[in-house]
């Protein structure tokens, strides 16, 4: 996500390394330089213009301090201003006083709107524990309501559906109808494509919004479309009363033009952003959070709260006594291993930790290296994942053509294990920087009675008697 434009904008910012402070003319060299960076990227150029006059008043008007760089000023400045120029707080779907909270979806034509429609439903019933009911209205296009319908299927997921036939304005009150009377408490009306110069359409949209009075009018918008995504945008806003955007595909968007231009265009908030082909692909917009990833800072807090969804704590806990206790097996690993896959492509999850975007710029992380090992381990019988000492070469050239895969990868996957398992076993009876327990490795603190090595520094302090300290993220 926006790859292009993190590393444009890191190019920018150098001009101002190694300066003593912000004057007229290196702000106007970075200035020059952002403002590339950002047409590049297919932000609108009515946005780019009073972006750069924003960002440029403060620089001039900024106190210098001391103490920061004038290149992390300039940076902390673009960051502020990226975060106004997509809204300052992140915006909500409102919620219904009484009876089932109604949201339309519309947008153009292959914008994903009906996909977005089932990732909604899954959002809110797993996030906010609502109780989702689907509304196949779009009766356009060939197909919608079965696709509507084997989505709902697929995650459980009510939906209600007359066929290809019949006016979708009325379809969808008395699917709001369904909702009331069998205890839905959130109802997603999916329409039909459109595009902003079909007026019966639009017209259409309008009838269902008069008819239907929904809490919530949802624009679905296709980021790859860059500025045209915008003037669509902009349009559906004139014609409808819209509460919000959804920009899907932002994670083959690696200029991320539409994102920091709709809010400012259209006045409406950016709500979710669309970010993969999975169902739990659908993210909150956080400003503050887009604004760090774009700047190449990285989101650690959206990291931590996508490893909350999907890791289970007091597995995980279980796994290090075990860990440290030398007992890890290969079911524990392909355990732990599967859980962090959920994370989603190891890319992705290390794009949000900062400074590593730009590390990673160009480098091809293959996540089909997981899925190799985990071949290799179900290759194994429940005997031999269990004690790996019982396999022998026999065994071992079994797991290689069950699981497709070189005799050398199993004899490199168990060696790598059996070094792990014994490292942290060492670890774990204080043969290694004074003994580790589980809790320091959910980072807890130290245990009660952690002594410190010989020498009396902590291990990895960088002082006398300890080891130096490596550089972290």
């Amino acid at each position: 996500m926006f790859e292009s434009l993190t590393s444009a904008l890191g190019k920018a910012f150098q001009s101002l390394r190694g300066q003593r402070n912000l004057t007229e003319e290196n702000i106007q060299e970075g200035l020059k330089a952002v403002r590339r960076a950002l047409l590049e990227a297919d932000v609108h150029f009515k946005v780019v213009k009073s972006f750069v006059n924003r960002v440029k008043e403060s620089a001039l008007g900024r106190e210098v301090l001391q103490s920061v760089s004038p290149a992390d000023q300039f940076v902390k400045i673009c960051h502020d201003e990226l975060v106004r120029l997509m809204g300052s707080e992140t915006a909500r779907i409102p919620v219904a006083d009484q009876g089932p909270t109604v949201v339309m979806l519309a947008g153009l034509q292959g914008s994903g709107k009906t996909t977005t429609c089932a990732k909604l439903a899954h959002y809110v019933r797993k996030r906010k524990k609502k109780r989702p009911l689907l509304v196949a209205a779009d009766l356009q296009r060939p197909a919608a309501v079965e696709q509507l319908r084997t989505l709902g299927r697929q995650l459980g997921i009510e939906v209600y559906e007359e066929g290809v036939d019949g006016n979708p304005p009325a379809v969808c009150e008395r699917g709001i109808r369904h909702a009331f009377r069998n205890g839905h408490d959130f109802v997603i009306l999916d329409t039909a494509g459109r595009l902003h110069v079909d007026d019966r359409l639009m017209k259409e949209l309008e009838e269902v919004v008069k008819r239907c009075k929904p809490h919530a009018v949802v624009l679905v918008c296709d980021a790859m479309l860059g500025q045209d995504a915008v003037n669509s945008a902009g349009e559906f806003h004139r014609r409808l009363p819209l509460t919000g955007i959804v920009l899907t595909k932002l994670d083959g968007d690696t200029r991320g033009g539409a994102a920091l231009s709709v809010r400012e265009v259209t006045g409406c908030p950016v709500l979710f952003a669309g970010v993969g082909e999975k169902t739990e692909d659908l993210e909150e917009f956080h400003p503050d959070r887009m604004a760090g990833r774009i700047l190449g800072m990285g989101d650690v807090v959206g990291l931590v709260e996508r490893a909350q969804e999907v890791l289970d704590e007091k597995d995980a806990e279980k796994a290090a006594k075990k860990l440290l206790k030398g007992r890890f097996t290969f079911e524990d690993f392909l355990k732990q291993m599967q859980m962090v896959r959920k994370l989603g492509p190891l890319k992705k999850v290390l794009g949000m930790l900062p400074g590593m975007g730009q590390a990673l710029e160009g480098v091809e992380i293959e996540d089909g290296h997981f899925a190799r090992l985990e071949a290799m381990i179900l290759s194994m019988t429940p005997l031999e994942r269990r004690d790996p000492d019982r396999i022998d070469l026999s065994r071992r050239r079994r797991i290689a053509a069950g699981s497709g895969n070189e005799l050398q990868a199993v004899h490199n996957l168990i060696k790598q294990f059996k070094q792990m398992r014994k490292m942290f076993g060492k670890m774990g009876k204080g043969g290694i920087g004074g003994g580790l327990s589980p809790e320091m490795l959910a980072g807890k603190g130290p245990r009660k009675g952690f002594r410190t090595p010989k020498g009396g520094a902590p291990f990895g302090s960088g002082r006398p008697g300890g080891r130096k300290r490596g550089r972290g993220f």
